[in-house]
């Protein structure tokens, strides 16, 4: 009897030993993921990237943070700058003016381009809730599965939003995730990442973008991807990518 409890104490050192850092703590998961893509790096660097064949730059200046998007059209190249609330839009170096519906439009756009781009950083914006929903595997590999929420307070036009993120249980990086979104008639979209680079100390990744085939939950999604039941819808594909430090004098 005493040999008995005695493995079974061992079993338990050895149980505790293997349980994976963090398997119930979704705050220390996504603490570990930001590190390891890039960390404190995100709060001191300016980033410029192109996608769609459109211009994107994060600028840091001291605290101030502003965004913009720069694309050559028929007219000329048209600036979209957004800092904090405000927007504003040049062609050439003229401000044009814009209506406040599609200053919206136009802002809640560039903020998703650079928010997908920073993942996993923004998963610690003020206005997200996490939810730990356990673990799952997906091609053979074990990953700790994450859903986000967001309050309404802070979370923009699109709070309504959910979001879920598998995050490599050996390396923390995320690698799927899955988004239920409600503007123009909704949806549920997909993505794997690949391509993973470093740039600077900043991970980047492309995704391969998929959607059901038919009508689904987000809950089944990873189901579906597993079985080859989803299309695939595009790329997302960020090209010469520049990261430097921001200005802080």
């Amino acid at each position: 009897m005493l040999k008995y409890y005695f493995l079974v104490f061992l079993s338990l050192i050895f149980w505790s030993c293997k349980k994976s850092p963090g398997s119930g703590d979704v705050q220390k998961i996504i603490d570990t993921s930001i590190e390891v893509a890039g960390g404190d790096l995100y709060k001191t660097s300016n980033i410029r990237f192109r996608f769609r064949d459109k211009e994107y730059t994060l600028e840091r200046q001291k605290s101030n943070k502003t965004l913009k998007r720069i694309q050559l059209t028929d007219s000329g190249i048209v600036t979209d700058i957004k800092n904090g609330n405000d927007f504003t839009r040049l062609l050439d170096q003229d401000t044009i003016p814009v209506t406040d519906s599609m200053a919206t439009v136009y802002g809640n756009s560039i903020n998703s381009v650079h928010y997908f781009a920073q993942l996993p950083y923004g998963l610690n914006d003020e206005a997200v809730q996490k939810e730990f929903l356990g673990k799952k595997e997906i091609k053979g590999k074990d990953y700790y599965k994450i859903k986000v929420t967001f309050d309404q307070q802070g979370g923009g036009d699109d709070f309504e939003d959910v979001y879920i993120y598998w995050i490599d249980e050996k390396t923390y990086k995320p690698t799927y995730l899955a988004y239920e979104f409600h503007v123009n008639g909704g949806g549920i979209r997909f993505r794997e990442a690949y391509n993973e680079r470093y740039i600077n100390g900043l991970r980047f990744v492309d995704y391969y973008n998929f959607k059901p085939k038919g009508k689904a939950a987000i809950g089944q999604i990873e189901g579906l991807f597993e079985k080859g039941e989803l299309e695939l819808l595009s790329k997302i594909e960020l090209e010469d990518i520049v990261v430097s430090q921001g200005n802080y004098n």
